[in-house]
């Protein structure tokens, strides 16, 4: 009898990105299928603990609706017909495309999107500059993380994250219009959050609804959306009023504390309450207990780039910890180690004449200009530049790894943006309403199927894990080596070489460990160092935290934070709110779902199967809503459905709406995409953060009524 061989099992060390928070796993591969996904118990950022999304790993990568090899659309736009092609056949019409446009029109006819931080995004723009484009674009690049990351390179000349990892728990946490216990990202994962609660910190929360942690906090401060920026500078005001700052720290490591006094002076709690609807007292309390207690640690969240006052806010809360000295130390904000040197972008790539044509760079200079770190384009320039051809025609976008229908502010404008184009490009792992509209569409693979770094927290890098490829589907390519080939296709003379080449870089620079040993042992945490401006200061013009931010002066903007009211609210258009007298907030994370992904996986949508709408009892009472039912909620650009949960965690003056709904299950091409997507509600018009070019997503103003 032929003895039947024993199965043949390795174990690899690799780190899960379905979301971009990066928990440290083991993938179990046996015979060459991928049979376990578990967290690996060494890994500092969730030590060995999986959210349920990576538990689902199996059931994404072996999902019978993936994406497998390269598709041609075959009739018209958005017809949902389609034939198999090969990846030459794919590449090379991609390619050929490309050229022509490239010759007819320019470079900058051409653009780039993707989604959120994952292991492909800065590939993206370094394909663009390859290919000599300026114009690349993510979702929230203008309304997610990048206002922080821009506004705090100026202020602070680094970016701060919150000391996790680092040993000392931290004595008070402010989490500020984010709830990581949802969505643990870049590298903060959920289980870091809940870890650091375990030492009995101080909490004060700050956001409209009564999540987990407002729940567990000291002190909740329920303001009303959009109105962050006037919030913190009544703390600030408190903080210098009371004389709770640190005298010697901000003495000898701030520019500008007598002018930021008088930027204040006028802005108290009793200023601010009418404002944020949140207690004058209360706010003095949340001021007064987070500069007594140190360390203090500031967690913050894209809720607070949600609007056109974008920069200032951020910048006003990012002075709470520079005034009570919270900078850089143990269990407070730090900065990173950088275990990854810097990525090559290939933006040299671009002359100064391509770089000026970057759409909104000559307006928003702290997202396409001088002030950014890493230059991106307009959205809403971009998209009239496809509809219109102003101020130059797009005729080309390439999206890879973005449901843009469903998370571009205005996906109405999107769509009708979308239809204008000769050559639209998605790579996705599923097929999508935007990947509907495509002419070709390619075959991404999912994190356990392709090899990448990740420096975590994001721009940080304390700890560098490498991302191992343990198995492939069907002909699934990882963003990465399509871009290798497609721009080998296209005989460009840079981006061309091998991927792993651009890791080894990256670490030679970085953490200075070869990627064979990174791989072999799974991660690298690098031995951390506090207070490291005594070395020679901070990275500013003044070598100091900059209260008056001169950069931001030179620009042309204010070097000192202010407030704006939302340029849709009770407030500014009350005219307006007559008819829509509610105030629309969107955007918190779902645990089971990252942004518009994973709703096709069964085990997820079973825990969360509809799209969720909250309402106090005493807005619900008159339209006679109950939890259950289906509810209508209507902006002036929009109106979607979805059921409500009446609960009086909410104010009865806000109504919550989940983000990122489709429907997978229903028909295509449209998979249910304009029934209760949010961003049929929000705007991307005009006015803009005169920096950033942030446009308003929440603090809209709408109107419920009973789905009948």
């Amino acid at each position: 009898m032929q003895q039947v061989p024993e199965p043949s099992t390795q174990v690899l060390k690799s780190v899960c990105r379905s979301c971009h928070g990066g928990c440290g796993t083991l993938l179990h591969v046996t015979d060459g299928r991928l049979t376990k996904v578990a967290g690996d118990r060494e890994s500092p950022l969730n030590k060995g603990r999986l959210c349920p999304i990576g538990t689902s790993t199996l059931d994404l990568v072996y999902h019978p609706d993936r994406l497998k090899y390269p598709l041609r659309r075959t009739g018209a736009r958005g017809e949902g017909k389609w034939e198999r092609i090969s990846w030459d056949e794919a590449l090379g019409e991609i390619a050929e495309r490309l050229q022509t446009i490239k010759r007819e029109c320019g470079p900058e006819a051409i653009a780039m999107g993707t989604g959120t931080g994952r292991h492909h995004i800065r590939w993206v723009s370094r394909f663009g500059h390859a290919l000599g484009t300026p114009n690349w674009c993510e979702p929230g690049f203008a309304q997610c993380f990048h206002p922080r990351v821009n506004t705090t390179l100026l202020t602070f000349g680094d970016f701060p994250v919150c000391d996790f990892t680092g040993g000392t728990p931290p004595q008070c946490i402010v989490y500020w219009g984010h709830n990581p216990v949802n969505s643990g990202p870049d590298g903060e994962t959920r289980f870091n959050a809940l870890d650091a609660l375990e030492s009995h910190a101080k909490v004060i929360v700050i956001d409209p609804r009564r999540t987990r942690l407002a729940r567990q906090a000291d002190l909740w401060l329920q303001l009303r959306p959009g109105t962050d920026g006037a919030l913190a500078l009544a703390m600030l005001h408190t903080i210098i009023e009371e004389r709770l700052h640190d005298a010697a720290f901000v003495a000898e490591w701030t520019h500008g504390f007598e002018a930021l006094a008088e930027r204040v002076r006028s802005c108290s709690p009793e200023w601010a309450a009418p404002i944020t609807w949140v207690p004058a007292e209360l706010i003095r309390a949340a001021a007064r207990l987070y500069a007594r207690t140190k360390p203090s640690m500031m967690e913050w969240g894209c809720a607070i780039e949600h609007t056109p006052n974008c920069i200032q806010t951020v910048r006003a809360i990012s002075l709470l910890p520079a005034l009570t000295g919270n900078v850089d130390v143990p269990g407070g904000w730090v900065f990173g180690m950088k275990g990854l040197g810097r990525f090559p972008s290939l933006i040299e790539n671009l002359s100064p004449e391509m770089s000026a044509k970057r759409l909104g760079a000559d307006r928003f200079k702290m997202l396409g200009g001088e002030g950014a770190d890493l230059p991106a384009a307009h959205i809403p320039t971009l998209l009239r530049a496809m509809r219109e051809g102003v101020p130059y025609p797009v005729k080309a976008f390439l999206v890879f790894g973005n449901n843009t229908l469903t998370t571009f502010g205005n996906a109405k404008q999107a769509h009708e943006a979308l239809l204008k184009l000769d050559l639209l490009v998605v790579a996705d792992l599923f097929m999508t309403p935007t990947a509907e509209l495509a002419d070709i569409v390619l075959p991404a693979a999912s994190w356990p199927e392709l090899n990448q770094l990740a420096g975590l927290p994001t721009i940080a890098a304390n700890v560098v894990l490498a991302q191992r490829k343990a198995v492939q589907i069907g002909e699934c390519k990882a963003d990465e080596e399509i871009f290798i080939e497609l721009a080998r296709k296209m005989n460009l003379p840079l981006c061309t070489e091998p991927l792993d080449e651009v890791l080894e870089s990256q670490l030679a620079s970085g953490c200075g460990i070869s990627l064979s040993e990174l791989r072999k042992k799974g991660f690298h945490k690098l031995e951390f160092r506090y207070r490291k401006y005594l070395d020679g200061g901070f990275k500013t013009p003044t070598g100091k935290i900059e209260l008056y931010a001169t950069r931001l002066e030179a620009m042309g903007y204010d070097p000192l934070p202010h407030y704006h009211e939302p340029p849709e609210s009770p407030v500014a258009t009350p005219e307006l709110a007559k008819d829509f007298p509610l105030v629309l907030t969107t955007g918190a994370r779902i645990p089971f779902f990252f942004n518009s992904e994973h709703r096709q996986i069964k085990n997820l949508r079973k825990a969360h199967p509809d799209p969720i709408v909250e309402i106090h009892p005493d807005t619900a009472k008159p339209f006679g809503i109950k939890s259950g039912d289906w509810v209508w909620i209507e902006t002036r650009r929009g109106k979607i459905r979805q059921r409500a949960r009446v609960t009086d965690e909410i104010d009865a003056r806000v109504v919550h709406v989940e983000h990122g709904w489709w429907f997978p299950e229903e028909a295509g091409p449209e998979h249910g995409v304009w029934t209760s997507n949010a961003n049929l509600l929000t705007s991307n018009d005009p006015p803009y953060d005169p920096a950033m070019g942030t446009y308003q997503l929440r603090a809209l103003l709408c109107r419920i009524g009973p789905v009948t």
